[in-house]
């Protein structure tokens, strides 16, 4: 029989580089916009700051909801 490739601390630390990645590609991705519209130094990191923050309410609301389909299932 064939168990998890994985240990539970091996899929904790890659848990978190995948929120980490999700929330970082967010606030990047604010950034960007932010730089396409011809935005200043200071508008462009607010966009970023802004894109962590969307990014980080957005992974805990995608949490929550796994959570919740994990258990109904």
């Amino acid at each position: 029989m064939v168990g998890p490739s994985l240990s539970d601390d091996e899929r904790r630390v890659a848990s978190r580089r995948l929120e980490l990645g999700f929330v970082a590609l967010v606030g990047v991705s604010g950034g960007l916009v932010a730089l396409a519209a011809d935005a200043t130094a200071v508008q462009g990191l607010l966009a970023v700051a802004a894109g962590f923050l969307v990014g980080w309410l957005l992974l805990r609301y995608l949490v929550s909801v796994g959570r919740e389909w994990r258990a109904s299932r």
